[in-house]
């Protein structure tokens, strides 16, 4: 048995405690009011949509309620070990805070964030995304890096340099798209 291991990222702390692989526990704690409706979110949805996939997703088992402290529900989980599936190949990891948006154009946010200018174009095409869709996803993409630059500013130098770039690719591909 080890400590504590800390994951995490803007929203979420994550905390996996190491002990024998059947007993294997992670916690979930919101760090930011905004993201603690996800804690129902995954305590719903998880465990109804795990049946249906072909990979284990994490399962709920148990809720924290707001104590001193610490003001919002958290969550305890069977924590996944991080392997490929023995079958196929991962094709997606989802996040499971966005559940619920019901746009398609959530899934494409990607584009900008992880794709270079020349891929994007072969992507939306493998997809098929009509330019609604499209514009929706880069509305997107600019919201979350607004809001990343916002926090990140003063206190992750990388994460804020990730989101001015964003930015600017979204800009320049609007004045683009205007043209």
């Amino acid at each position: 048995m080890g400590g504590p291991a800390r994951h995490g990222g803007r929203l979420r702390r994550h905390l996996q405690r190491h002990v024998p692989a059947r007993r294997r526990l992670g916690r979930t704690a919101p760090r930011i009011e905004g993201a603690a409706h996800d804690v129902a979110k995954e305590h719903r949805w998880l465990p109804w949509l795990a049946p249906s996939l072909p990979v284990a997703v994490p399962g709920p088992l148990g809720k924290g309620t707001p104590a001193e402290g610490y003001p919002w529900q958290w969550s305890v989980y069977r924590w996944l070990d991080g392997e490929t599936p023995a079958v196929g190949r991962l094709a997606a990891v989802i996040d499971f805070g966005c559940l619920g948006l019901g746009d398609p154009a959530v899934d494409l946010i990607v584009a900008w964030y992880l794709l270079p200018v020349d891929a994007r174009g072969v992507f939306r095409t493998a997809l098929g995304t009509d330019d609604a869709t499209w514009a929706r996803g880069r509305g997107w993409a600019l919201s979350i890096a607004l809001s990343e630059l916002r926090y990140y500013r003063d206190t992750h130098p990388v994460m804020a340099a990730i989101a001015r770039q964003v930015i600017e690719e979204v800009r320049i591909e609007h004045a683009q798209a205007a043209v």
